[in-house]
């Protein structure tokens, strides 16, 4: 089997604060393979973003390895990291501060072909009205500022962008959250389209579990810096092995009432989340856990593999 496209090997990424030091990663194993989705989901706090930030190398790690291509990427900097970060883009969750509003669209476009120096001023023009076409938009919208259009087109800008140098991964952190309904399904079938054509594989994050399912091939859970369970997309729905997982797909809205029997009980958690300055000891969701037990609290479930792909970290899966 080839190596995954991206690797997140057992990443360790704290911040210091004045209130104590946030292990915002704590020991996050992942991996995206390439022309897949790789879904990740967990409640705000739990470390998504900074997983995006890492994948990319805009933050650094404490402990553990980034790898990209097979290849280890974690010390890279200057000019060797300048090759990587060309393969990987990054679509962002508001469309509006994403851009900047002086520069018009063709412009922001254009930038990162001209950082890379792959194009001159002629052929820079043409592949952004292009990749303004291939999202949906017309090439002569070039000249227009970020203000002048809609939330929607906003982001079909920012996958256009993304697209610009033909990137092997595209991070999505929370791209389609911030849409309409009707504009959030349009923009999820362009990016199936875009990966349908191009192999591009996604990093999928979002707290929204139906659209998770939907985009995903995989799906990875997240709860307060760590993995807790990892699968195939189906698996995970209808076997989840982790209760935290099990609470949060009998959560999700259903559209029709009769579709709830097909998906585990409604489990309500208690309480909040446990701040990442003080999280507990033991499994860090056995205060929350409705079937915890007295090892729960003295000793951390590792991630171990449970059988059809899943991987899980709990004592009792």
């Amino acid at each position: 089997m080839s190596a995954p496209l991206l690797e997140l090997d057992r990443v360790v990424r704290r911040f210091d604060t004045p209130g104590g030091t946030v292990r915002a990663l704590d020991g996050v194993s992942l991996q995206v393979r390439r022309g897949e989705t790789l879904g990740l989901v967990g409640e705000s706090g739990c470390g998504k973003s900074t997983v995006a930030r890492v994948a990319l190398r805009l933050l650094g790690v404490q402990q553990g390895r980034v790898l990209f291509g097979g290849e280890d990427v974690t010390g890279r900097a200057g000019a060797a990291l300048h090759d990587v970060r060309a393969r990987l883009q990054m679509v962002f969750q508001d469309p509006y501060a994403s851009l900047n509003p002086r520069v018009t669209v063709g412009r922001a476009l254009e930038e990162p072909l001209l950082v890379h120096r792959r194009a001159g001023p002629a052929e820079r023009r043409e592949q952004a009205a292009w990749a303004l076409e291939r999202v949906g938009l017309r090439a002569d919208m070039a000249g227009r500022y970020p203000h002048e259009f809609s939330g929607g087109q906003r982001q079909r800008i920012g996958i256009a962008r993304a697209l610009m140098l033909r990137p092997e991964l595209i991070v999505c952190d929370e791209a389609v959250s911030a849409l309409d309904l009707s504009v959030r399904a349009q923009v999820i079938n362009l990016l199936l389209d875009l990966q349908r054509e191009f192999g591009v594989s996604y990093l999928f994050i979002s707290h929204d579990l139906s659209v998770v399912r939907h985009v995903s091939d995989r799906v990875a859970v997240m709860y307060l810096g760590q993995v807790v369970e990892s699968g195939g997309r189906d698996a995970l729905w209808h076997r989840p092995l982790h209760p935290y997982t099990r609470a949060l797909i009998a959560a999700a809205p259903v559209a029709r009432p009769s579709a709830r029997g097909q998906r585990p009980p409604r489990a309500l958690l208690a309480g909040d989340p446990p701040s990442p300055l003080d999280p507990p000891a033991g499994c860090r969701f056995h205060p929350r856990c409705p079937q915890a037990g007295e090892r729960c609290r003295q000793e951390a479930p590792a991630l171990r593999e449970a059988g059809g792909g899943q991987w899980v970290a709990c004592h009792f899966a």
